[in-house]
């Protein structure tokens, strides 16, 4: 049975995103969203004692005590965020394995008005989308960006800090939660005392915090963050819902006046599993979508995204239609990532000149 570091060794090789280790199974790790061992050998609760014990560090007694952490470790030159837990009386562990360099953004498949987000002066910016759908890596490539093109105060909440940048043009502070401060609301008050022009919050998940990211976008800001929900509808709705009731209304307002934009995402396998594919829903906010924000109308945000394409807004629906037209994805996976089926109305059904019945 080999060690944590072959594992990450033959993951890294295979361009795997997760490895996983959990007593009574075999080790295995994630490529392009599939599960696959490793090897066949089961792991034993000695092994993954024995493993948690060498990633967790001088933590260990702390994991002992709490029943999980999150850090950031390098396993084999390979930068690492691990989480590392107790279940059923064994440790497991599950390692996101982290890139080296930070991608360009035009790299990513990123619609080409992302680029727009670097140049915003103050405001809120929310990247959306479930777990492992490249949000830490979108962030990274945007604030790269901004690094490698102003002179700006660049300053980050994550929990554990993923991609260390270079300061280029910019100053760049990354601050971890629970090392360098307490809490995400803890260090984002900290933060508006610390000369900030940019500020990524790696988490928007209670109250305290999101109070504090809407008051950083109001007085002058730049504020990044993450909401894992699947559309701008949703997250305006996650958002507004973290709150009473007695208070709904005026983070609406609060919201409809700092939101300026936001990304959700989705990665998609590709045709004959040949990796994955990045979907985006786009909204930028205009006049018409604050006042939708504002009066609690998130139902009709949809409609108002579909009408607004000149100034780059898309739908999820659509990007993953345009996934499909092009061959890039099955119908399988656009009739899920879509959550409707292919309908005339579409505009994709079979067409005559087209010998497999559906349009490309």
């Amino acid at each position: 049975m080999i060690g944590i570091e072959e594992y990450i060794k033959k993951a890294n090789e295979q361009c795997a995103s997760d490895v996983h280790l959990v007593a009574g199974l075999p080790a295995k790790y994630r490529v392009d969203g599939v599960i696959c061992n490793i090897e066949q050998e089961c792991l034993d609760d000695k092994k993954c004692r024995e493993i948690a014990k060498e990633l967790a560090g001088e933590n260990f007694e702390t994991l002992e005590a709490v029943g999980e952490i999150d850090m950031a470790v390098t396993v084999s030159n390979v930068r690492c965020r691990v989480n590392l837990f107790r279940q059923q009386g064994h440790y497991s562990a599950a390692i996101r394995l982290l890139k080296d360099k930070i991608p360009e953004l035009e790299t990513l498949g990123l619609p080409d008005v992302v680029k727009e987000f670097t140049q915003y002066k103050q405001g809120l910016v929310l990247i959306t989308g479930e777990t492992g759908s490249g949000k830490s890596t979108t962030l990274a490539a945007i604030l790269n960006t901004i690094n490698h093109t102003k002179s700006l105060h660049i300053l980050t909440l994550e929990d554990p800090v993923e991609y260390i940048y270079q300061p280029e043009k910019c100053i760049i502070n990354q601050r971890e939660i629970g090392k360098d401060t307490m809490s995400f609301a803890a260090g984002l008050r900290a933060a508006l005392r610390e000369d900030p022009d940019v500020i990524l919050v790696g988490e928007m998940r209670d109250l305290d915090t999101i109070q504090t990211a809407l008051t950083a976008a109001e007085t002058g800001h730049l504020v990044f963050g993450t909401v894992h929900t699947n559309s701008a509808a949703d997250s305006i709705d996650r958002i507004v819902d973290v709150f009473p009731a007695e208070r709904q209304q005026q983070i609406r307002l609060q919201l409809s006046m700092t939101l300026k934009a936001v990304l959700s995402q989705q990665l998609l396998p590709r045709k004959n599993q040949q990796g994955r594919v990045l979907a985006c829903e786009v909204m930028k906010t205009d006049d018409a979508i604050r006042n939708l924000i504002r009066e609690g109308k998130t139902p009709q945000i949809q409609n108002a995204i579909q009408t607004t394409g000149s100034i780059g807004n898309i739908l999820m629906e659509r990007a993953v239609q345009n996934l499909y037209r092009n061959g890039t994805i099955s119908l399988e996976t656009y009739e899920e990532a879509a959550h409707t089926p292919l309908t005339p109305q579409k505009g994709i059904m079979p067409s005559a000149q087209s010998p497999r019945g559906f349009m490309r």
